[in-house]
């Protein structure tokens, strides 16, 4: 990067608002200014056609670079991962491990200690999707180390909230009760609903007791039925943060354009990707069985859906050409939206003088054509 570019002539999306007529200022790796293009300095000019935006943030990664995050990996293959999304215009991700074993989920606790002890680009802390889910959603988990939280699993998993940056624990009520649910908030964790068939009420009872999200909204959930709304219903009518795979697969356009009027703010884009993004790979392994990615799809040999093949720029772009919203909006659940669920309004998510340079430069249609890290 050079020591001040001022760049000029593209559309400017702050975190709120899209900006026009303006340049924005980068010195020395950080925003200096944003200000009319007229009162730009005409010196280290450079003229950029498109959108620019905070670079993205991603709180449900599988993997990337063609590794999965499981119990064999280390610090280097995590770093792998957080750069493989960093190439694709993510500044930040919670790396996700999904149902394991005891041990694999210890290990990669102690995996994100370390690496947020050693500054590892991205790394924004740890996803743990399970084990403590009900196996009537089980998706592509294997169901044989689904199983309920205990009073060990519940004191090391408060532990690993107060050490890392940030912890996200998937559960399903029916795994979890209230008291255990209320002690996780309390450890800082952020509790998120998912792989549940649990009911309206016991969500609620939930969500009251401490839960603030859902997983990847309408997938291995209750569904709304006019006389029992479920987990899904549950969500629409209250004011929990919800991750949304818009890749148009995992949640239908209509089911999107519904969800987003009933919920003008507090949900956002996740990609649910696996170790498929950033590479050209067809197949992988995972716990056993073979993953086919086949036409912009992850599954089992089954069909089970197993994750998305689907980037964060691609899901802004399917938001506003499936769901017909504003590309403010759709830009603002890849960036503000998770930012602030992670309490990290302060220094992502947003464009402002004094922060760090994490941009991304978006064509027309929103596809990735350069970015500032």
């Amino acid at each position: 990067m050079m020591a001040r570019e001022v760049l000029t002539g593209a559309r400017i999306f702050d975190g709120a608002r899209m900006i026009d007529g303006h340049a924005l200022v980068i010195e020395e790796g950080e925003i200096a200014a944003i200000l009319p293009e007229v009162e730009a300095p005409t010196e280290d000019r450079r003229a950029v056609t498109g959108i620019l935006a905070p670079a993205f943030l991603d709180l449900q990664v599988n993997g990337g670079g063609g590794l999965m995050l499981d119990g064999r990996t280390d610090v280097a293959g995590l770093r792998r991962i957080c750069a493989a999304h960093r190439g694709l215009g993510t500044a930040g991700v919670l790396p996700t491990l999904i149902t394991d074993t005891p041990e694999a989920t210890a290990h990669v606790v102690a995996l994100g200690i370390a690496a947020a002890r050693a500054q590892v680009p991205g790394f924004l802390g740890l996803h743990l999707e399970g084990p403590h889910l009900d196996p009537r959603r089980k998706g592509a988990h294997d169901p044989a180390l689904i199983r309920p939280m205990g009073e060990q699993d519940l004191a090391r998993l408060c532990e690993a909230a107060r050490q890392l940056p940030a912890l996200m624990v998937t559960l399903a009520p029916e795994a979890a009760s209230p008291q255990q649910i209320a002690a996780l908030a309390g450890a800082g964790a952020i509790v998120s609903l998912g792989h549940s068939d649990c009911s309206y009420d016991a969500a609620q009872a939930a969500f009251a007791a401490g839960a603030r999200c859902a997983t990847h909204l309408f997938n291995a959930m209750s569904q709304i039925g006019h006389r029992a709304p479920g987990l899904a219903g549950a969500v629409l009518s209250g004011d929990a943060r919800a991750g949304l795979i818009a890749d148009g697969i995992h949640v239908h356009p209509a089911a999107m354009r519904l969800a987003l009027a009933a919920r003008p703010e507090g949900l956002f884009l996740v990609t649910d990707c696996m170790a498929f993004a950033g590479t050209d790979l067809t197949e992988m392994a995972l716990g056993g069985r073979q993953i086919l990615r086949r036409d912009g799809r992850l599954t089992l040999a089954d069909g089970t859906l197993a994750g998305a093949d689907l980037t964060l720029p691609q899901a802004v772009a399917n938001l506003v050409r499936l769901a017909g919203i504003a590309p403010e909006r759709a830009l603002r659940m890849a960036t503000a939206e998770p930012a602030a669920l992670l309490g990290l309004q302060a220094s992502h998510g947003a464009l402002a003088p004094g922060r760090r340079a994490e941009i991304v430069l978006l064509d027309r249609d929103f596809a990735l054509r350069e970015y500032w890290l």
